[in-house]
């Protein structure tokens, strides 16, 4: 008879358990509070059309998910483009043409949800921004692979990439905004940057500016602009928020 209960109990409870579970996951979604977006970049309102052009004419079968797996492809591919260069010139153009498709994954896939109206705020904030710290890492490691780049300066944009992230992701959660760009310079243009260098690089190798090579100069750049905008941001957030949580 004992047995008989027991298994009964969990007949019942089990999908009673799987129902709470769903309504508490329901009830979290409706009250999350998606951050504010800010993108004040300098091709941010060209690029608004272009995605939400493209997004009206994406095929239904196409989905956000299957758009962000194609940007963490490519952008797996275009680090590796970047570790073949080291041996041939060709995958500089290749890693510059994968940028390109990683641009059109990663930014396309909330373009796609938000006009669709599949939005999954939290499953897309957390997804997107830890695809993005590993397709940071697949790029840059490529990148100090190549030869292009020296290694000191690669770890150095890697770690400056890194603490840049964390405080956006950081400021998204405690003041409810999330920066996309810092002084008019985000990751569209990073990608138009990194793409101009390389076509610049296939077609003469020895380019430099002020005795450095292109990428180190460039990554010496990035690396001090970086430093910059995490030194401000943290300063600047800080701040703010002891104001607003000010003890008597």
């Amino acid at each position: 008879m004992s047995t008989k209960h027991s298994l009964a109990d969990v007949m019942v409870c089990e999908p009673f358990g799987h129902r709470s579970q769903t309504r508490s996951s329901e009830k979290a979604s409706k009250t999350f509070k998606d951050a504010t977006r800010i993108q004040e970049s300098f091709t941010s309102a060209l690029e608004r059309r272009v995605l939400l052009w493209l997004a009206s004419r994406m095929p239904s079968q196409i989905g956000p998910d299957h758009l962000t797996v194609l940007g963490f492809v490519a952008m797996i591919f275009a680090g590796g483009s970047y570790a073949l260069a080291r041996w041939h010139s060709i995958g500089l153009v290749l890693a510059a043409c994968f940028l390109g498709l990683n641009w059109f994954g990663d930014s396309l896939d909330g373009t796609i949800a938000r006009v669709r109206g599949r939005l999954r705020p939290r499953y897309g904030f957390y997804v997107d921004h830890m695809i993005d710290s590993f397709g940071g890492l697949f790029l840059i490691g490529g990148l100090g692979f190549s030869g292009y780049v020296d290694w000191r300066i690669a770890g150095s944009m890697l770690i400056g990439f890194l603490l840049l992230s964390i405080e956006s992701y950081l400021a998204a959660y405690t003041l409810g905004s999330f920066r996309l760009s810092f002084a008019k310079f985000g990751p569209t243009e990073i990608r138009i940057l990194l793409a101009l260098g390389s076509f610049a690089l296939w077609i003469n190798p020895d380019l430099s500016i002020l005795s450095l090579r292109l990428f180190d100069f460039g990554g010496i750049v990035a690396i001090a602009g970086m430093a910059v905008m995490v030194i401000i941001a943290a300063a600047w957030h800080t701040a703010k928020l002891y104001s607003q949580e000010t003890l008597s």
